[in-house]
């Protein structure tokens, strides 16, 4: 038997070390062998861009600089406002922040323009302005509203565990409100900002979409990246322009993992469920301020998508229709089942790579995987763009020649979104306690028994999180994808950027209506099996117990 369990372990591991590096390390040497070398030979000839467009690396890092000042000074306002409110409309704001998180990354574009636009409600209807809306304003706008709702949870959740009472002491000693902020709060926030400041820069100079739709003559690495790869061919240019994306974005990640480090063995002490802050103070105000504008900007934004899908102009008047919702036909056809069984697919086995992974790591303590887990972590500092044209150069010839199928595109969304779920599954797994695995071999389970009965009971809950964050992430996912899905496969985000691009900004609303409502109902579905699974759980354990 012991024979039979080392084999199927040796089965494992091989196949996770031959993806690893078949489906994330294989893909990135291969573009940087790609732009380095041509016919065998070094070569800069990727790079030559650089003479005439050295200003695509400043927008890009320009861009990226300020969206993050503005994402991370708005995040940490929002998430002292929510740390002085009562619990029930904190709970309603992290909820409207976590359904804005299941939204296209290009939705806050499509408000925008029609909002704010040439012939934009607000800039037009109301106001009768016909303002440039586009430029790098813009651009950094939106992609801050995008990247503020996942960073203002982080810091939300890292408030969640300071020590309150502390700041009760400080307070019934006399402190004011901007000292507790800034003597308490802030300093004990410190790592948390670093994370939030460095993911929003990663995000943003890997963004790509955001630039195309509402950049004008405005272009950043990232876009320009695209529209070589995609107008011109050059796939060796598009190549060293993601090559020099990855520059600051590897440095920036490096940092990410310390302060990532620090957050998680940091001990914040005690913690009562309330706090006691006056609410006044010009810094407490300046954070209600930003918290109540934010939040007027997400009313704004999605109203503004529901209106537009559900109305129409004729004759300059606004009439209700569900025109647009025939319309959709023509684009989806297919597209709806497509996507959500990629999203299903790469959801289920993401979670599954990610915990056995993990499981060999921290609990068969195989050390050589430790550089795998490393490389699963890869997709994540690398622009989704720089995966996309990694897989085309990978697998566009023998042995593994899968260029146009199905599966290089659910491959490829499997292990973009890996690094989520060994981070889960790698923190979960952290927290069992030794001697539980040591009781059960001492009761005489074997490894199959172990992981079914105590592993799998214990990371059942973070599978589901992974779970959703996979679906979800699959539907809404652009950059990684955009080069390699042919046109007979498209899933539902690039016919929406389709429909954006070509000035269909209604039918483009009720794109986004579905894709949210999908990824909403498949959260809700996937946390119900859960509730369902954990409470037969307990009934079959009241069973067993009743009966003994």
């Amino acid at each position: 038997m012991k024979r039979y369990f080392k084999f199927i372990d040796t089965i494992i591991i091989f196949t996770l070390v031959f993806c690893l590096f078949t489906f994330i390390l294989f893909p990135f040497l291969k573009v940087f062998y790609s732009t380095f070398f041509n016919d065998g030979k070094f070569t800069l000839e990727g790079f030559a861009f650089l003479k005439i467009q050295s200003k695509l690396l400043y927008n890009s890092i320009f861009v990226a600089f300020f969206a993050t000042i503005i994402t991370t000074i708005v995040s940490v306002s929002i998430g002292i406002f929510c740390f002085t409110i009562r619990k029930s409309v904190k709970k309603l704001i992290s909820c409207v922040l976590m359904i804005t998180m299941i939204s296209p990354p290009f939705v806050s574009s499509l408000a925008y323009i029609k909002l704010f636009g040439r012939r934009g409600f607000i800039t037009h209807d109301i106001f009768n302005l016909s303002l440039n809306a586009y430029g790098s304003f813009g651009v950094i706008l939106m992609q801050s509203i995008g990247l503020i709702s996942l960073s203002a949870l982080m810091i939300i959740s890292s408030l969640d565990g300071i020590d309150k009472e502390q700041i009760n002491s400080a307070r019934s000693l006399g402190a004011k409100t901007n000292n507790i902020i800034l003597d308490i709060i802030l300093p004990q926030l410190l790592p948390s900002i670093k994370v939030v400041a460095i993911l929003s820069f990663i995000r943003s100079i890997a963004d790509f979409s955001t630039p195309l739709i509402i950049g004008g003559s405005f272009e950043t690495l990232a876009s320009k990246s695209y529209n070589v790869f995609i107008s011109d061919g050059n796939i060796v240019q598009a190549g060293a322009m993601n090559i020099i994306l990855c520059i600051p974005v590897i440095f920036t990640f490096i940092f990410y993992i310390k302060n990532s480090k620090i957050i998680s063995n940091t001990n914040f002490g005690s913690n009562i469920s309330e706090v006691n802050i006056e609410k006044k103070g010009i810094i407490f105000s300046f954070a209600v301020f930003l918290s109540t504008v934010f939040l007027i900007l997400l009313i704004l934004q999605y109203s503004s998508i529901v209106l537009s899908a559900f109305t129409d102009y004729s004759k300059g008047k606004l009439y209700f229709t569900f025109g647009h919702f025939a319309g959709i036909k023509n684009y989806i056809d297919k597209t709806v089942f497509r996507s959500i069984y990629y999203s299903l697919i790469s959801a289920f086995f993401g979670s599954l790579i990610g915990l056995l992974l993990q499981y060999y790591i921290h609990i068969r303590k195989v050390k050589f995987l430790r550089i795998f887990d490393f490389i699963a972590t890869m997709p994540y500092m690398l622009p989704g763009t720089f995966f996309g044209i990694g897989y085309i150069l990978a697998f566009n010839n023998y042995p593994i020649y899968i260029t146009g199928t199905a599966l290089i595109v659910i491959l490829n969304v499997t292990f973009k979104q890996l690094p989520f779920s060994t981070k889960i599954f790698s923190s979960s797994l952290e927290t069992i306690d030794e001697n539980q695995i040591l009781s059960a071999k001492d009761l005489g389970a074997n490894e199959f028994y172990i992981f079914k009965d105590v592993i799998l009971s214990h990371t059942k809950n973070h599978f589901v999180i992974s779970m959703i964050n996979g679906f979800n992430s699959t539907m809404t996912t652009v950059g990684s994808i955009i080069f390699i899905v042919y046109p007979a496969q498209k899933v539902l985000t690039l016919v929406m950027f389709d429909v954006i691009n070509s000035g269909k900004y209604n039918t483009a609303s009720v794109l986004a209506l579905l894709i949210i409502l999908i990824c909403l109902s498949f959260s809700l579905l996937f946390m119900l099996i859960n509730y369902i699974l954990n409470k037969l759980g307990d009934f079959y354990v009241f069973r067993s117990k009743k009966f003994m």
